[in-house]
């Protein structure tokens, strides 16, 4: 990620009425999630739009590299399509990356989990700004699955505007700051390390979510991190729900002692419970790529989005 100096390059903003394009650049689809987010975008007041491809397979990919880096392109490229909603996550993202699909002008990306790949791909080093919120073949397929009040927010073109810190949401280590909001599925990060598509933490407001890992490795992947760097200019970190990050039943310590042990001695605040990605319910949509400002003081958290993310 670019320095906070950097002019990133932000989309139109989205507007009821507009065409969404639905692309799977990772894991194969089900037709009756895709119909069922599709309907519920529809309901929302937008034209989800997708091509008969999407539905191909290739192993447990949505068809073959090409296919998925055409798709994703020809999408970018239609005039009349103003976002791009990523179906689904699983796996498959990296394989599109040595292909450098290339797009020449911005426009809204949404995704999470494996799409972390491709969000980073674009922010950096294209300074594009993306979002990691909601999927048409999950979030959106489910009656609960959306927070559509931080969905306009972001998507629309709100200055500033808070980013929902209730129930769940308590703070680990007391401070504020501001940066420039980044990040995305932890173990997709990790990933990253070493290769062409490291990500640049310097000057961010970190996020940082996952499912199903266990508290050691979760303690691994941060150590990772830690030992590579990624933490020793970073202004403060977020982390999301960590939905099932759980040993067993019982255990006798929390997820939040374990990762604050690790992150605790960097002398940034430091949050956690914040509901995008991998989420029960209500993913929320969070901008990266733009301002934001974290405050953490005696356990209550505020999460602010300073400017917007897209343009008029």
């Amino acid at each position: 990620m670019p320095s906070s100096n950097f002019q990133r390059r932000k989309p139109p903003a989205l507007r009821p009425g507009d065409t969404v394009g639905i692309v799977a650049p990772a894991s194969n689809i089900k037709q009756a999630d895709l119909e069922a987010g599709c309907e519920a975008l529809r309901r929302a007041g937008y034209k989800p739009f997708y091509f008969d491809s999407i539905l191909e397979k290739d192993l447990y990919f949505a068809g073959s590299v090409k296919r998925r880096v055409s798709e994703l392109q020809e999408m970018f490229a239609r005039d009349e399509v103003r976002a791009v909603i990523c179906a689904r996550g699983g796996y498959g993202v990296n394989h599109l990356l040595p292909e450098k699909p290339v797009v020449s002008h911005p426009k809204i990306l949404v995704g999470y989990s494996d799409m972390t790949s491709l969000l980073v791909y674009f922010s950096t080093p294209g300074g594009f700004v993306t979002f990691h919120g909601p999927m048409a073949a999950k979030d959106w397929a489910h009656n609960d699955g959306v927070h559509l009040a931080s969905w306009r927010s972001a998507l629309s073109g709100s200055e500033p505007w808070d980013v929902p810190t209730g129930a769940g949401v308590n703070g680990l280590v007391d401070g504020e700051a501001e940066g420039i909001l980044y990040g995305g599925c932890l173990s997709i990060l990790v990933a990253s390390l070493g290769t062409p598509y490291e990500i640049q933490t310097d000057g961010t407001i970190l996020f940082i979510e996952d499912l199903a890992a266990k508290p050691y490795q979760i303690d691994r992947m941060l150590m990772q991190l830690k030992l590579a760097g990624k933490f020793a200019r970073v202004r403060g970190i977020v982390f999301g729900e960590m939905l099932d990050c759980v040993q067993a039943p019982g255990q006798g310590y929390t997820l939040q002692e374990v990762v604050t042990r690790i992150v605790g001695d960097l002398g940034v605040p430091v949050a956690f419970g914040v509901r995008s990605g991998h989420v029960t319910a209500e993913n929320i949509t969070l901008p990266f790529g733009v301002q934001a400002r974290l405050t953490v003081r005696d356990g209550q958290v505020g999460l602010r989005i300073l400017e917007s993310a897209v343009m008029p």
